[in-house]
């Protein structure tokens, strides 16, 4: 055990790390028990970060005098704003890496959310700074330890508080550094858990944008910003990285920066010593600002929101050189809450799809942890820099001079990267190829394609329906032509879609084969009315004029109201005013008109126009028009035609209930659908369906994680 011993820390924090992942790989999705100490260890580390952060920043502030303090803020918020300068010109950069791919998105219920206000009260104006620390809003804690500090300065009878802060502070970094002393055990469980249950495949759309990530937060954590401290103050490149190692990788392995917060302060302090600068002054300088930049965007948030330029890539509409300057302005704004509220945000604020965030949330499985290590740089950056300041070692001259030779190489770099992804990437456009792929999931059955309406003989309307579908052995069943992603034939020449999958269960559960057929909307209600067919499908919407001649089940999903078109007028249906703006504006639309009379009354000078099939227009044959289409169907439809886009205005809100088309009369089999409906929306089987046909979510019998030990040992079958 002695070599164990003998060991540096991050050398066991590394071993740790590599254990977990090798014990995650053998072990599979068994190691995942594991997570419950990695959370354990996780909790040990934030047990005194928020009394760390009161206690620091009260007694730091507390023991300065004005004119330092004063030298603090200042010099704190011009190098944060440079470092953030360098990050957001990276994440600029990014567009310079993404290869030219033809893309488009499936429907996402996140396009028609609305992305939640950035409210700066809650989180830096605490009201009630206990509630602030009980519910963990750091920023609010940091603003009213700073405000408490602030006033101690003018205090004269202090020295026995500050004496009792400083005790304190000491107690709690001997608690972290205990905590940190099981730093391996506690990462190698999280990194065991982790390998053990995620699943790498589900990453590959994202490789382009990972990659860019990458290259760039390589050129930021190794060179930019140690090379800042290096060329301007007086430590070294490698004293630099050699203190930065351990909470870097504890910050990686725990996925929050927070709890190695006071980790930071000690090797900012462990560096200032080695160099003969550490003070009284230099401390309290250190423990103001290890706290106080954690509370502001540290690089590693921003490096994130590069996310939306490559979303602005992927959707084939990249973000325009005149906006570059509201990008750099808006993200740095929105930052400052969390992630998970920027992201929307900033989608929304340049007419991006919305459910881009689905892919973020999936990308930040691997971007967080390093967004966390880049943040723990970050903070020990930020830290010496304006400690070296207030002792006026800092050589502003040469800062600025590796600031620019920093920017040139992240130019160069991302220009590389994308030399090399646009070679070794290989990609071809398959939206398409996937929906015309696409067959039911729905239990078998018999499945007959008729092809002429003839063949079906009229029924007997007195009988009960239900009666003569089951004396028949056969549901029939017409739908409607190209109603993506409802009801359309895949390149197998199969029916298929959400509406002739929920067909295919009825008539399981029923007992009778199914009989289809392809009608158009006329036909298909007139075969309703003569008792030809007994259901008819195909996201068939309610309205009035419909209801008259033939009877609707309840509602099973809803349509949402939506405008296609071109992919680069999409910015131009953002809402309600920014349509009314345009001239001449030409709606198409189906040709019952109850939904486009409604939308005709919000837009009294457009131009209505009925059309019987949307393919037209997918197909350019009405270029200076948009269609008034559900957002649904419309996103399919954008598989095939990616050229289009959906837009979902924000103000509009408007569903359109769809429901299956029933023959008139018969109330005993409306009954039976209408319960048939209600338990299979209580049993999952709508679920199942919406995921598959509507969101594209793969149907698929979830295997065990691979592991080394059953896929490569054979061990537990």
């Amino acid at each position: 055990m002695r070599w164990l011993t003998s060991m540096s820390a991050f050398t066991r924090v590394i071993l740790g790390l590599l254990l977990g992942v090798f014990t995650g790989l053998f072990f599979g999705e068994l190691a995942g028990s594991l997570e419950i100490f990695g959370e354990a260890y996780i909790r040990l580390l934030q047990m005194t970060v928020l009394p760390y952060i009161l206690v620091s920043l009260i007694g730091g502030l507390g023991r300065l005098n004005a004119n330092i303090a004063q030298r603090i803020g200042i010099t704190g918020g011009i190098l944060i704003l440079l470092i953030w300068g360098i990050t957001e010109v990276s994440n600029l950069f990014l567009m310079l890496t993404y290869p030219d791919w033809t893309t488009a998105s499936l429907f996402s219920t996140s396009l028609l959310e609305q992305a939640k206000p950035f409210d700066p009260l809650t989180l830096y104006v605490p009201s009630n700074p206990f509630y602030s620390m009980a519910n963990a809003v750091v920023p609010a804690v940091v603003v009213f330890s700073i405000l408490l500090g602030l006033a101690l300065i003018s205090v004269k009878e202090k020295t026995v508080l500050l004496e009792t802060l400083n005790t304190l502070s000491d107690a709690l970094m001997r608690i972290a550094s205990f905590v940190g002393k099981l730093a391996p055990i506690g990462i190698f469980a999280i990194s065991a858990a982790a390998a053990g249950t995620l699943r790498i495949e589900e990453l590959s759309r994202l490789q382009v944008y990972l990659w860019g990530y990458l290259g760039a937060w390589t050129v930021i954590t190794f060179w930019t910003l140690p090379a800042i401290v290096a060329w301007s103050t007086p430590l070294s490149y490698r004293q630099v990285l050699r203190e930065s190692r351990v909470p870097m990788v504890t910050a990686f392995a725990t996925g929050t920066v927070l709890v190695v917060l006071p980790m930071i302060a000690e090797r900012c302090k462990r560096l200032l010593e080695e160099n003969d600068c550490k003070s009284q002054e230099t401390d309290a300088v250190v423990d103001v600002m290890v706290p106080t930049a954690y509370s502001f965007p540290s690089a590693g948030t921003l490096l994130g929101l590069g996310f939306i330029m490559f979303s602005a890539w992927y959707v084939g509409s990249p973000i325009s050189v005149s906006d570059y300057a509201s990008y750099v302005g808006v993200g740095a704004f929105v930052a400052f809450g969390s992630m998970a509220v920027a992201i929307p945000f900033m989608l929304d604020f340049f007419s991006l799809p919305a459910d881009m965030f689905q892919l973020y949330l999936l990308g930040s499985v691997v971007t967080a942890r390093f967004a966390t290590a880049l943040a723990a740089m970050h903070g020990i950056v930020v830290s010496l820099l304006v400690a070296f300041a207030i002792m006026r070692k800092l050589r502003w001259r040469t800062l600025f001079q590796i600031v620019l030779v920093s920017v040139v190489i992240a130019g160069i770099v991302a220009v590389s990267l994308g030399f090399v992804l646009t070679r070794a990437i290989p990609y071809e456009y398959t939206g398409e190829e996937k929906l015309v792929a696409k067959t039911q999931i729905s239990d078998p059955v018999t499945v007959r394609q008729v092809k002429e309406l003839s063949q079906f003989s009229a029924t007997d309307t007195s009988r009960p329906r239900l009666d003569i579908i089951m004396k028949r052995g056969s549901l029939r069943v017409a739908y409607l032509p190209n109603v993506l992603p409802f009801a359309y034939r895949n390149s197998k020449g199969e029916a298929v879609g959400y509406d002739l999958d929920l067909m295919r269960t009825l008539a399981y559960d029923i007992g009778v084969t199914l009989d289809v057929i392809r009608l158009d909307a006329e036909q298909a209600q007139a075969a309703l009315e003569s008792g030809q067919v007994d259901i008819a499908v195909g996201g068939i919407p309610i309205t009035p004029t419909r209801a008259i001649r033939i009877a609707f089940s309840e509602s099973y999903i809803d349509h949402s109201i939506s405008f296609v078109v071109p992919d680069h007028r999409r910015d131009e249906f953002t809402s309600i005013n920014t349509i009314r703006r345009i001239k001449g504006l030409r709606i198409l639309a189906g040709r019952d008109r109850h939904y486009a009379d409604l939308v005709g009354k919000l837009f009294p000078n457009a131009k209505i126009e009925a059309i019987d099939s949307p393919r037209p227009y997918f197909r350019g044959e009405h270029p200076d028009a948009v269609l008034l289409y559900s957002a649904e169907a419309g996103s399919a439809w954008t598989q095939i035609y990616p050229q289009f886009a959906v837009a979902v205005p924000s103000d509009i809100i408007g569903k359109a209930p769809v429901a299956l088309a029933l023959s008139p009369g018969d109330t005993s089999f409306l009954i039976y659908v209408d319960t048939w409906l209600e338990l299979a929306q209580k049993n999952g089987l709508m679920d199942q369906l919406y995921d598959y046909w509507i969101l594209g979510k793969e149907h698929e019998a979830k295997t065990p994680r691979w592991s080394i030990m059953r896929d490569v040992l054979g061990w537990g079958g």
